[in-house]
């Protein structure tokens, strides 16, 4: 997401900060491109000309022309209003609130609206998933779409797929019935939370309206969330409108942010409707869905990563146990290929290179350059390929890698033997350096270095520097076409288009 517009701003910016002093006309010629960028990415008209004026009146005078660095305090300006516009003025206590969705009062219904095909019923799904077992709340889910066929049939399947409980199917009743019977249920049941899904339309409607404002009524819901596609750009933003003023929400979803390289529609959505953007969908998966914190989303906009959603990524993937096993074999120098597949498997479930890169410092702005090149969630799935190309005993003793091994490997891989020669390179690399962990910090400090950062080293926060630590092993240069500077994971470099 935001793919477009941080490509624009990234060139605009590396002109400012190139420059030693900055003249008047210069941030007048970086603000009119901020200006255009910001219109190319979908943002509505006001909210780009209001944010392009907040930026150049707190650019002009002693802030810039005192500062040590004139390129970087623009960029940190534009960071700032960016945060602001995203946030919208809320502190930080209210910001956290609103990602994580906090929900009290059980049972507290949580009503989700929204246009037919904005992803609805699977937005909330992901919801009730997210709440069950993040939240440990019982969370019951009904659909009250009458109208669609094979709606509520949708919502059970996704249910029996989470885990998650859904009200029996009961034809001949209308949405507001099935509200009170859900929230009937939950009560008797005692459920923590009830997600009601209702109907939506292709078009605001006042049958729509009325609809949703009568199950509103007889629920009183804690959470009215409304689920926009942020592909319609600007249209999304006009649908929020629509839905406050006639129902009155509380916050916004905005889904297919994967699929969405300008994100006009997020920059717009809280200064036009004034409620916040509380959860975005980032794929088809049921975990597929993020909180939606402006700082973070602002640094990834300007290439300056998300190192603490990446932390967060790799604590939700790595449980302690798992770490202090895997502590104790590592620092006894046993670190074999069903390690080395873990870890792989771990990388994609993290978002692969694409969501692991886009949340580096200085290294989302390089995605162009990785996809020419072939560097793509397809190198590690090979990679996970050749591994299970291997006999259980050559998983556990990589040194029995002889060169007829390695044939056989190749030939059931579908591979050819180079690509067998540097995954036990890069075995061998990690093997040494998680050796190197257990002796400096012994089995606590490495436990804690693989849970916090993934298993396996994980990034330090910052930067990626050449030869470091990293989830993938130790750090080269990049390879032949890529920008000097960038740092590919062991292993990879040399992976990518097949000749």
């Amino acid at each position: 997401m935001f793919e477009a517009l941080s490509d624009r701003l990234g060139g605009v910016f590396d002109k400012l900060t190139k420059q030693g002093a900055l003249r008047e006309e210069d941030i007048a010629t970086a603000l009119r491109e901020v200006r255009l960028a910001l219109l190319d990415a979908d943002v509505s008209l006001p909210v780009a000309r209001d944010f392009v004026k907040r930026v150049g009146e707190k650019a002009e005078g002693q802030a810039i022309t005192k500062s040590v660095s004139p390129g970087q305090q623009v960029v940190k300006i534009v960071h700032d209003e960016l945060v602001m516009t995203l946030a919208g003025g809320d502190d930080p206590a209210q910001i956290e609130k609103n990602a994580k969705l906090a929900v009290d009062s059980p049972p507290a219904p949580v009503l989700m609206v929204g246009l037919q095909g904005s992803g609805k019923t699977t937005t909330t799904a992901k919801i009730a998933k997210r709440l069950s077992e993040r939240g440990r709340k019982r969370v019951l889910m009904a659909s009250l779409d009458t109208r669609r066929p094979a709606a509520m049939e949708q919502l059970a399947i996704l249910g029996t797929q989470i885990g998650v409980d859904t009200l029996p199917i009961m034809q001949g009743q209308n949405p507001v019935a099935i509200a009170k019977r859900a929230m009937t249920q939950a009560k008797m049941g005692g459920y923590d939370v009830v997600m009601l899904d209702t109907a939506g339309r292709l078009h605001v409607d006042d049958e729509l309206m009325d609809e949703v404002a009568a199950v509103r009524d007889a629920t009183g819901p804690h959470e009215t969330l409304l689920v926009v596609d942020s592909l319609t750009g600007q249209d999304a933003v006009n649908v929020a409108e629509n839905f406050d003023g006639r129902v009155g929400i509380t916050g916004v979803v905005l889904t297919r942010m994967d699929g969405d390289g300008r994100g006009g529609a997020a920059l717009s959505m809280r200064a036009v409707t004034g409620k916040p953007i509380k959860l975005v969908g980032t794929g088809e998966k049921m975990d597929a869905l993020e909180e939606f914190y402006p700082d973070r989303v602002a640094g990834r906009i300007l290439g300056m990563g998300d190192i603490v959603g990446l932390v967060e990524k790799a604590q939700e993937q790595v449980e302690a146990e798992q770490a202090e096993r895997m502590a104790r074999r590592m620092m006894k120098g046993r670190f074999d290929f069903n390690d080395l597949k873990a870890q792989l498997e771990q990388m994609i479930n993290m978002g692969g290179l694409g969501g692991l890169m886009g949340m580096l410092p200085g290294v989302g702005k390089m995605q162009k350059q990785m996809d020419a090149a072939g560097l793509d969630d397809s190198i590690l799935k090979r990679q996970i390929a050749i591994i299970q190309s291997m006999t259980k005993e050559e998983r556990k003793r990589p040194e029995l890698m002889a060169a007829n091994r390695k044939k056989r490997i190749a030939r059931g891989a579908g591979v050819e033997v180079s690509e067998i020669n540097k995954l036990l390179k890069m075995h061998r690399q990690m093997a040494d350096m998680m050796k190197k962990m257990g002796k400096k910090g012994g089995m606590k400090g490495m436990a804690a270095a693989m849970k916090g950062m993934g298993m396996g080293g994980g990034m330090p926060p910052g930067a990626i520097p050449q030869g470091g630590a990293s989830p993938m092993g130790a750090m080269p240069p990049g390879m032949p076409g890529m920008p000097k500077g960038m740092a590919l994971p062991a292993g990879l470099s040399g992976l990518g288009k097949k000749k």
